[in-house]
């Protein structure tokens, strides 16, 4: 253990941020006033004193001075290396640091007591271990610093005191770690602070040297690929050289077909920065090809092209008649954009507010009356490219606004893909059956069209995969769909709307002669002048074998009688050229499927009994007729209340109670034996049990048949009908009379019943489906039952008056 020994009075000198342990030997700038005041005072006092002049180094902090000191005396003074003043002090030993004193000169003076550090002789066992570990670590260090004569001085070192304050020429102890030292009076505990000090500081330098061995191999390696790679770059050359070809040529110089390039700035700037991403990485990197496909989406995008709009109007509105019939309002629709186009162009109003004037219509209908074909009709009127989206059945919004470049297989979305597709930016996009678009886990498609379809937005519509603006303002947006309802309202709200509600017979009569069956002697083989079919063929077909809304059914079966005339005439039954009149069909494709309820013989139509009325309605597939059946049980075997079948809503069955309820109430005044709907059930069937219906437009049609079967009365065959009843009996208004008219044209009936405030949609209703049909505009249930009901005394139907 460390003991103390005589008294000192010495004056201080001053190490400001600094610390000298003993045994270290260190130059001392005499310009420093306090260096001078203490070695000056040291000197003095030297003279009445044997030895060298000695000083106290005490380290000082902040102005604060450390509790302990080092006894150095002064070996020389001179001159420095740099030829200021300068004086040699080394440090002897430890002092602990008393009260202040006086003495010679202006230093500060102290009192001091000498430290002894002797260790007893010879050393423990765990003491030689730590003078091992120490010599062992110190030369280490030393070694990899070069600094071979050290070693020897250091491995010659014996004493504990000694070989602990060596550590104090550390260069990487800190100025509070090295008091921290000096303030070890202890030498096996300072050898101990000392080795973990340079433990410490060897592991450091062992992770650093490892980070930097890792740095400079990925640098050598980077600098190793890029020359070999411009090595590669220079064979290449040469070789396109010797075969003749063009420089540059298939090349991969991104950067180069990027400048070339006609790019609108803010996508330049993209690409570039993605080009210098490129260059940087190694032709390993996924990244690479990541960004080279992206370039390429990129480069091959119609950024600045766009094609002249044909503004005849006249000739445009002549294609459309030529390409397809009827469609008028779609026709108008087109004919108006055109014509506004043309005038913003010839004033300078083609870009207004970074918008240009595109367009959004979405043509509703049932399936088969040209939607999409129409898409195509546009197109060639307006001189556009077109390209159709298939949206049917899209689940994954990604689908529409693309994949993360991040996705392995990423791409864009369909509508980049289409403009990519068409090559400019302004073609005619045909959305096909948006309204069969799904959502689930991986979003919901329809969501992601509210951008695209939107003219306030899509001038700056930006696809995931490509994250740079793209202007969709000039294109034109046909999107089809058969189920108005199926169509979100914020999307449908984006979206000009035109109906297209189906054909009536002429209108079938005239697409079948111009353009299905011209398409259909081509398929089979046959020339215009070898099969004809004759107009009343083509009705017959159109009214008895075919009712549809459009005309597909039509034209397989148009197929059909081509397909059995070309067979016949090859198995030679048959010689050409051959005209097919409507009494060849039964013959060749069998009977009608489609016979009207009039044209039957009376006690086989379903209204040859009381209780049975028609009704229409509107479907998926456009309009179609709809029976109601009625019937009382048995008052012995039935129990009562109201049985309804055939598949019905929630609104159809709630219409069914209002019109058994108002019969109830007003069973008296319409002279109707009410008495039996107390005790009897009332049984309501809709035929075609298969099929699910909803909706309150059969309210009179289900009042009509009930009035009937309590009545007596049967209904008029010819006659169907369409509202909603209330329970006062006032007739409501209902939707799709355009379609329905059509379809009560179709099977043949020639009254019909619609509501008064529908009247104005009378206006939709071609002219020739008008002259065919007597319809009629009622306010009440009784005028319904006036008109519809045969006269109970005689089954004969009387002439019916027009209601008010």
């Amino acid at each position: 253990m460390a003991s103390t020994s005589t008294p000192l009075t010495l004056p201080v000198l001053p190490l400001d941020d600094e610390v000298v342990l003993p045994g270290m030997v260190v130059p001392l700038d005499l310009n420093d006033a306090d260096v001078r005041a203490a070695v000056e005072a040291a000197q003095a006092a030297a003279r009445s004193e044997p030895g060298k002049p000695k000083v106290l180094l005490v380290p000082r902090i902040d102005g604060t001075y450390a509790s302990t000191g080092v006894l150095g005396t002064v070996e020389q003074v001179g001159r420095l290396a740099d030829g200021d003043p300068g004086a040699l002090i080394r440090g002897r030993g430890r002092v602990r640091i008393g009260a202040g004193t006086t003495g010679p000169g202006a230093a500060l003076w102290v009192e001091g007591t000498r430290i002894d550090e002797t260790v007893p002789e010879p050393l423990p066992g765990h003491v030689a271990e730590l003078v091992k570990e120490y010599k062992a670590l110190a030369t280490a260090w030393l070694r990899k610093r070069g600094a071979w004569q050290v070693v020897d001085r250091v491995q010659a070192i014996d004493d504990v005191s000694q070989l602990a304050d060596n550590s104090g020429y550390s260069p990487f102890l800190t100025t509070e770690q090295k008091i921290e030292l000096l303030e070890t009076t202890d030498p096996v505990a300072r050898l101990k602070l000392a080795t973990q000090h340079l433990r410490d500081h060897l592991a450091e330098q062992d992770v650093a040297e490892t980070i930097a061995k890792d740095v400079q191999e990925g640098v050598d390696k980077q600098q190793r690929e890029f020359l070999l790679r411009r090595q590669l770059e220079a064979v290449r050359k040469e070789l396109r050289e010797l075969n003749g070809e063009a420089d540059g040529e298939e090349s991969d110089d991104y950067r180069a077909r990027v400048e070339a390039a006609d790019l609108p700035e803010k996508v330049r700037e993209a690409a570039l920065k993605e080009v210098d991403k490129l260059e940087r990485s190694s032709d390993q990197s996924p990244e690479g090809s990541w960004i080279r496909t992206w370039l390429d989406t990129i480069l091959e995008l119609p950024w600045n092209d766009r094609t002249e709009d044909a503004y005849d109007i006249q000739g445009a509105k002549a294609v459309l008649d030529a390409e397809h019939a009827g469609l008028e309002d779609v026709k108008e629709r087109i004919t108006e954009y055109l014509a506004v186009r043309k005038r913003r162009t010839d004033r300078g109003l083609g870009v207004i507010g970074g918008r240009r004037g595109g367009a959004v219509l979405a043509l509703v209908g049932p399936p088969g009356v040209g939607k999409t074909s129409l898409g195509e009709s546009v197109a060639h009127a307006m001189g556009r490219k077109f390209v159709r989206v298939a949206l049917g059945g899209v689940r994954d919004e990604a689908e529409i606004r693309g994949h993360r470049r991040t996705y392995v297989g990423a791409l864009p979305g369909r509508i980049v893909r289409a403009i990519k597709e068409a090559g400019s930016m302004n073609p005619v996009v045909l959305l096909d059956e948006i309204d069969k678009v799904g959502s689930d886990f991986r979003g919901d498609p329809a969501a992601a069209l509210l951008e695209v379809l939107d003219p306030a937005q899509n001038h700056t519509f930006r696809d995931h995969y490509l994250e740079v603006e793209l202007d969709l303002s000039d294109v034109v947006f046909l999107a089809t769909a058969n189920v108005l309802e199926a169509i979100p309202e914020a999307l449908l709200d984006r979206m000009e709307l035109v109906r297209l509600d189906g054909y009536t017979e002429d209108e079938k009569v005239v697409i079948a002669r111009d353009h299905l069956l011209p398409r259909q002697l081509e398929r089979a083989g046959l020339d215009k002048d070898e099969v004809t079919l004759d107009e009343s063929a083509l009705r017959k077909l159109a009214g008895e074998y075919t009712r549809e809304a459009g005309v597909r059914t039509l034209e397989r079966s148009i197929a059909r009688l081509l397909r059995k005339v070309a067979a016949q005439h090859e198995l030679g039954e048959r010689e050409l050229p051959f005209t097919i009149t409507d009494g060849d069909l039964r013959g060749l494709i069998g009977r009608p499927h489609h016979v009207p309820e009039s044209a039957q013989d009376p006690a086989e139509r379903r209204t040859s009994v009381p209780g049975v009325a028609t009704g229409l309605a509107v479907t998926g597939a456009g309009g179609d007729v709809l029976f109601v059946e009625a019937s009382l049980a048995d008052p012995e075997t039935g129990a009562a209340g109201l049985t309804l079948t055939g598949q019905l809503g929630d609104v159809m069955k709630e219409s069914a109670q209002i019109a058994l309820s108002f019969l109830r109430s007003h069973g008296a005044e319409l002279e109707l034996p009410v008495a039996d709907l107390k005790d009897r059930g009332v049984h309501i069937h809709f035929p075609a049990g298969a099929v699910p219906k909803d909706g309150p437009s059969a309210g009179v049609t289900m009042t009509t048949a009930l009035a009937s079967l309590l009545s007596g009365r049967l209904v008029r065959t010819d006659v169907a009908m369409t509202g909603e009843v209330s329970l006062t009996g006032r007739v409501l208004p209902i939707g799709g009379v355009k379609q329905k008219l059509l379809a009560a044209q179709r099977a043949g009936v020639t009254t019909v019943i619609i509501p008064k405030r529908n009247e104005p949609d009378l206006d939709d209703v071609p002219a020739e489906v008008l002259d065919k049909l007597d319809v009629h505009t009622v306010t009440d249930v009784r005028q319904v039952l006036e008109l519809a009901l045969a006269p109970a005394t005689s089954g004969a139907e009387p002439e019916v008056p027009v209601a008010a």
